[in-house]
């Protein structure tokens, strides 16, 4: 017989406050209690409030790229910041960073598991599964000696949707697990949103797909709020905040930029953008000549303007 080997953290859930609500209790979510099929307890590490009503799923593949994982805790971030609750299902790539996200903003975030909370899938999210549980709450219907079977994890995914007002999708391969969470939110009448990525990019053929089947293309966090007439809940004075937080950084990195480097800096700085380029074609396309690339490249980096990625390839930061 062949046995899967999973990197699950097992934990003592005798030292961590596992509660189990049932869908007649009134902690229950009356969004979640209209699906289809809704789970019937959730054994919840956490607790729910009446902000959670609010909430959009963000979600995408596990082997996510840079692009991916920026742009999911990008969104993570601002849709907390803007008061909405985030939910995901704490998997490695863009779930694991839409948490990451909402945590650093200081909002609320869910994960909903695959697996018993006497497992903690994949193993490396201990951390996060700790905080997102003081920020929020980590719920699954399995009880909690469940392993992370890969059967679990389809039927996790109509909670994740089941929970919220509209799901993102970040990156998703053609056969990705994260489009059956967007079949799930179409049948259960939620709003869909996709993010689009590069063209030869395979983590991104599924979104492309969704957006080609209507799927609503979204650039920044307002396009979800404004779709889903989330505005009004972003209290005028974190709106305020952020814009002047903003704006300075804005100015004192321009600043730094054009007053600190040299002409040849100017030149890869200026030609240099989130999207990877290799290091010979950063000397075609910059000008600077190719025995003075490797210094200049040095210089950026140690300034922390630039990156260096595997392959000889360079991104700003």
């Amino acid at each position: 017989m062949v046995r899967r080997a999973y990197s699950v953290l097992r934990i003592e859930t005798k030292k961590i406050m596992i509660r189990t609500i049932s869908i007649n209790d009134a902690e229950y979510p009356e969004i979640l209690k209209k699906i289809h099929s809704p789970p019937k307890a959730l054994y919840l590490n956490g607790s729910f409030k009446e902000e959670d009503d609010f909430a959009v799923a963000i979600v995408g593949s596990r082997r996510a790229s840079r692009y991916g994982i920026e742009m999911s805790e990008k969104l993570g971030y601002d849709l907390a910041l803007g008061g909405v609750t985030v939910v995901s299902g704490m998997a490695r790539g863009i779930d694991s960073a839409a948490h990451r996200g909402a945590l650093k903003a200081n909002g609320r975030t869910i994960a909903v598991m695959g697996s018993g909370h006497g497992h903690i899938y994949p193993a490396e999210n201990k951390e996060l599964y700790k905080k997102i549980a003081e920020a929020g709450a980590v719920i699954s219907e399995f009880e909690n000696d469940v392993s992370p079977l890969p059967r679990n994890f389809p039927i996790r995914n109509r909670i994740i949707s089941g929970l919220t007002l509209g799901i993102v999708i970040v990156e998703a391969a053609k056969n990705s697990g994260a489009l059956i969470t967007a079949d799930f939110a179409l049948e259960q009448g939620r709003e869909v949103f996709a993010v689009p990525g590069k063209i030869s990019s395979i983590t991104s053929k599924g979104t492309h797909e969704l957006i080609k089947d209507g799927a609503k293309l979204v650039q920044s966090a307002e396009d979800i709020m404004e779709e889903l007439g989330l505005h009004e809940i972003e209290p005028a004075a974190v709106a305020s905040e952020r814009e002047l937080m903003e704006e300075k950084i804005s100015k004192k990195t321009a600043r730094y930029v054009y007053n600190s480097l040299s002409c040849d800096e100017r030149k890869v700085y200026k030609m240099l953008s989130d999207e990877p380029i290799y290091i010979d074609d950063v000397v075609k396309e910059s000008g600077v000549e190719s025995r003075l690339i490797s210094k200049v490249l040095l210089a950026l980096e140690l300034k922390r303007l630039i990156k260096e990625l595997p392959g000889k390839q360079f991104i700003r930061t």
